[in-house]
């Protein structure tokens, strides 16, 4: 959308550079420069008319010239140099209203990405260049993209990691020329004084990357601007960040590097910020260090700590509140309870109390009203009633709560005769279903074996009988002349007294054998 109140001169560019061939586009941009610079600084119409040159896609062209081979723009490096300024002042300040999350995520990050690939074409013209003049031409167009990218970077501090990121920032950073060299780690410094904590939240192969070029710029160069500028680097890397002068004093990689430092040659400019160096180096400082660090650690803990007790107390105070008004509601609602309830009693004490002196004054009025219709000689016998009747009450209540008294005073004693009937009762029936069943399960002893003595004795048995009853003889006989013979029943029934019936019937088994082998 189109904003309302355009600049008229940022109309007119904008339809020039739509309606003029794709060459002839860096050089119409180069107006803006123009524009920018006319327009008082920090002005809200400087906003509008960076707003205006966004609106028109002014900035997108300009990225796009950025991007193309500087041989084939008009006016070269120079034309370059100056459009990398006009972009850096465009985007430093632009409120850019519906399409921030474009402008913030893909066009400043793209900027600053063309910025750092015009360094690297620039480093490499500068390497092949033969000329002292165009050297120096192109060595001024490096420091004019590091400077618009510093500006970019100081407005928009959240591309200070995609920058530190970037292959490209390194491989500058890795040059060998002195010149460029000291111009990035001048840019690098500048970037850390602007923001260093960019710096921790970097992958640590590209921290050890960085930190191996500085040190290995500081010990291996001759030049002495370089070294100056590596050692300021460094100390402001270490002063910074713990974590840096940890890594440097107790790694592997960087072994040695204090004793490496103390041979540095004394007297020159940075003597001063090199002796800090070592200072930090030194095992003691490093030692106050790691002490800083654990204290900072220990106090951070602490503050987490805290804070969670707080926002845990904070989360529990609302139910505290409603436990704390539940509870004062309660004893409250409790109180009043107990007020009504001290105002009933006391009013129904009050009526009772009414009430009886309202049932005394009746007695009394009745009692009158007798006495007056009673006759005169009938008052002291009527008087000797109301008296009776008043002792049989006084001795009826006398009795009943003396009743009650030895009938509480005997309720423990009767509780435990209760308590001894029903447990005897219990026991009586628990011991005659044991006895019934033992009888219904007892096992069954079986017959007795019948031994040759028993045998023997029962036979002198039957044999005495026989012989105090004759009378079997007689009958014995009419046995051999044919008559029946006494049945082991009827033998039985006689002989009842002598044993027992198996016995017997056994025994006149065996005396028939034996009889019949006397026959």
């Amino acid at each position: 959308m189109k904003p309302t109140g355009t600049d008229p001169r940022i109309l007119s560019l904008a339809a020039e550079v739509a309606k003029s061939p794709e060459q002839n586009v860096p050089v119409i941009l180069l107006k803006l420069k123009e524009i920018i610079n006319n327009t008082p600084l920090g002005s809200s119409e400087l906003k509008k008319i960076k707003q205006d040159i966004y609106c028109y896609d002014l900035i997108q062209y300009c990225l796009l010239v950025l991007s193309q081979d500087c041989s084939r723009i008009q006016g070269g490096w120079t034309t370059v140099s100056q459009l990398t300024q006009i972009l850096s002042h465009c985007c430093v300040g632009l409120e850019p209203g519906e399409d921030a999350e474009e402008f913030y995520n893909e066009l400043l990050p793209s900027a600053a990405e063309n910025f750092l690939v015009l360094g690297r074409r620039l480093q490499t013209c500068f390497i092949n260049a033969a000329k002292g003049e165009e050297k120096d031409a192109l060595l001024h167009f490096f420091e004019v993209v590091t400077d618009s990218l510093f500006w970019l970077l100081g407005g928009h501090v959240q591309l200070i990691q995609n920058v530190l990121k970037s292959d490209h920032f390194l491989r500058l950073l890795q040059t060998d020329n002195v010149q460029i060299g000291s111009m990035v780690m001048t840019l690098l410094q500048n970037i850390l004084q602007i923001n260093s904590g960019d710096l921790l939240r970097i992958e640590g192969k590209i921290l050890h990357s960085i930190l191996d070029e500085v040190v290995f710029k500081l010990l291996s160069t001759p030049s002495p601007v370089i070294r100056g500028t590596a050692t300021k680097l460094l100390l402001l890397m270490a002063e910074s960040h713990q974590e840096i002068l940890i890594l440097l004093r107790l790694s592997a990689c960087y072994k040695g590097l204090r004793s490496l430092l103390n041979k540095q040659e004394p007297g020159t400019e940075f003597s001063q910020e090199l002796r800090q160096l070592i200072g930090l180096l030194s095992p003691k400082a490093c030692q106050e260090v790691k002490d800083q660090k654990q204290h900072k650690a220990a106090c951070l803990i602490q503050a987490y700590w805290k804070g969670f007790q707080t926002r845990k107390r904070l989360k529990k105070l609302p139910s505290a509140v409603i436990t704390l008004q539940r509870s004062f509601r309660s004893k409250r609602t409790k109180m009043l309870m107990k007020l009504s309830r001290q105002k009933e009693e006391e009013d129904h004490r009050l009526q009772l109390q009414i009430q009886r002196q309202r049932a005394m004054r009746l007695s009394r009025e009745i009692r009158l009203n007798m006495l007056e219709i009673v006759h005169p000689g009938q008052v002291e016998k009527h008087n000797r009633e109301i008296e009776e009747k008043s002792a049989l009450i006084i001795q009826k209540h006398w009795k009943g709560y003396r009743e009650r008294k030895n009938f509480r005073q005997q309720r423990p004693s009767l509780t435990e005769y209760k308590a001894a009937v029903i447990l005897q009762r219990a026991t009586l029936k628990f011991l005659a279903k044991c006895r019934k069943k033992k009888k219904l399960f007892a096992p069954w002893p079986g017959l007795r074996e019948l031994t040759d003595a028993r045998r023997i004795e029962l036979k002198q048995q039957v044999d005495d009988y026989i012989r105090r009853h004759p009378v079997w003889l007689s009958d014995i006989r009419c046995d051999q002349q044919g008559a029946p013979f006494p049945s082991t029943r009827t033998t039985a029934t006689l002989l009842h007294g002598q044993g027992s019936r198996r016995e017997i019937s056994t025994a006149q088994g065996g005396t028939d054998g034996s009889d019949q082998h006397q026959h």
